[in-house]
């Protein structure tokens, strides 16, 4: 292992690479910024990228490709069927995971709908450590309920405790004796939960709800789309891991679960996706869904040329160099926003800093949400994208009244091998200022808000003028500087 300082918590994050293609960014000044933040209604992810500075609304995506990725996207096999392509890509991931089936899928989202489809039916019941905006909406629409069995620690934004994804197994137990095992169809284990900070589970926890599901007949589904980062805080911050290869625990985790799903988006720094597993009868009946939602078996709704980059970025996903990256480049921005004072989640986890909204804003209740106003106001004093996960992200009640998420979160995603030192202290720069004119910020109202999935294409107004006050303040303090 090399000697990098910063895997001991000290200095600057040291890049694994070097940059040889570079694209133009562009800077726009702050009256754009506030003209373009609400033709977007004050949502980020309506926003043009060529008005945004820097993008750091996801990970998925956005990771840099590798020369040797790029390489083997010229090798690809273009057939419809059989394609030599899908068999490099099959051969890596049966080699990985250890798993007998491989079933190819557009996205994560994709796999989502599958195994909700062929598993999820009325009063099912799904627990999870912690659900994920769609995730969730796929298994309600198919007639199930969720059951979030998260850690005490994982709700709490400034714990330090290490894993705080793990599942509580206690709470398992009890909701299996409630409901009856019949009635639940798997286990979900996300791994760095997205929407809490990117947090790891521990393969200690998994092991334990192993074993009460071995006990009860019941599957574990793992959604491994952010394992890249989970395999590398394993490896630092749990004993058992440390004199295991990332390979070696990419396999137990995998042996520990029935059915391995991920986003290409984000694990393999490519495009795609796709479901792993072991048993027939569940293959067969996930088999016959393909064809008729994402294309034919051999390439699953992904370009040839995207599967041939996968390939190549699971085989460095085993590489501890290539997924330091995003957790060492996090961890490097949330200490340099706790030095200006900036509430975030503790400790640093994968995807990217977050931003403890509820802390950032206090005087702005969740009915006005607060993790979105601040992502408007941070793209306005910044030109930096970044996504609301909060109340915004959840759905409203039968009735028709909020339902507040359990954390506001402003996320600041670090997409692997993307961003520069210097680019991160711009951004802890601009938040830091904005902290420190915090008061200026005013919660949102919604103006056209879908029913379902609503932060991803609904609109907002401000409550007040509080953008055109940011502005002023801004222009006081930089003068005409952008």
């Amino acid at each position: 292992m090399p000697d990098v300082r910063f895997h001991r918590g000290e200095g600057l994050p040291l890049e694994m690479h070097k940059a040889r293609i570079v694209q133009k960014l562009e800077l726009k000044p702050i009256e754009e910024r506030a003209a373009s933040m609400a033709g977007a209604g004050y949502n980020t992810f309506l926003l043009r990228n060529s008005d945004v500075f820097i993008d750091m609304l996801t990970d998925s995506g956005t990771n840099a490709m590798s020369d040797r990725q790029l390489a083997a996207m010229m090798m690809a096999d273009d057939a419809y069927a059989g394609s030599e392509t899908f068999y490099r890509l099959d051969e890596t991931i049966r080699r990985i995971f250890g798993k007998k089936y491989f079933l190819p899928a557009h996205q994560g989202r994709a796999c989502e709908s599958i195994i909700s489809q062929v598993f999820v039916g009325p009063g099912s019941v799904v627990p999870m450590n912690y659900h994920f905006t769609t995730s969730k909406a796929h298994i309600v629409l198919n007639g199930g309920r969720i059951e979030e069995l998260l850690v005490e620690e994982g709700l709490d934004v400034t714990s330090e405790h290490p894993f705080k994804g793990d599942m509580d197994t206690a709470a398992l137990s009890s909701l299996i004796d409630d409901v009856g095992a019949k009635n639940i169809p798997f286990v979900r284990i996300e791994a760095g939960t997205n929407l809490i900070g990117g947090q790891p589970f521990s393969l200690a926890n998994l092991r334990e709800v192993r074993g009460i599901c071995d006990d009860r007949g019941i599957m574990i589904v793992l959604d491994a789309s952010l394992l890249a980062d989970n395999l590398y805080l394993m490896k630092r911050r749990e004993e058992a891991c440390a004199d295991m290869s990332i390979e070696e625990i990419t396999r137990e985790v995998s042996d520990l679960c029935d059915v391995v799903y991920f986003s290409a988006r984000k694990l393999g720094c490519a495009r795609g996706g796709g479901m792993c597993l072991d048993d027939d009868d569940a293959y067969l009946r996930m088999r016959e869904m393909i064809p008729l939602y994402e294309g034919f078996l051999t390439y699953g709704g992904m370009s040839v040329r995207e599967m041939e980059a996968l390939a190549v970025g699971l085989e460095e996903t085993m590489d501890e160099d290539v997924i330091s990256q995003g957790p060492e480049f996090t961890a490097y921005a949330v200490g340099r926003l706790r030095e200006r004072g900036v509430p975030v989640v503790l400790p640093a986890g994968g995807l990217g800093a977050h931003v403890d909204a509820k802390a950032f804003l206090d005087h702005i209740p969740a009915e006005h949400y607060p993790a979105g106003a601040l992502a408007a106001a941070f793209f306005v004093a910044s030109g930096v994208r970044g996504m609301e996960r909060g109340t915004m992200s959840e759905q409203r009640d039968e009735d028709g009244s909020e339902h507040p998420a359990h954390m506001e979160l402003l996320r600041l995603a670090l997409p692997r091998r993307v961003f520069t030192v210097s680019q991160l202290e711009y951004v802890v720069d601009r938040l830091g200022w904005l902290y420190e004119n915090r008061h200026l910020v005013e919660g949102l109202r919604f103006v056209e808000e879908p029913e379902i999935l609503r932060f991803f294409f609904g609109k907002l107004e401000p409550l007040s003028a509080w953008p055109e006050r940011l502005v002023e303040q801004y222009t006081r303090d930089f003068g005409d500087s952008l």
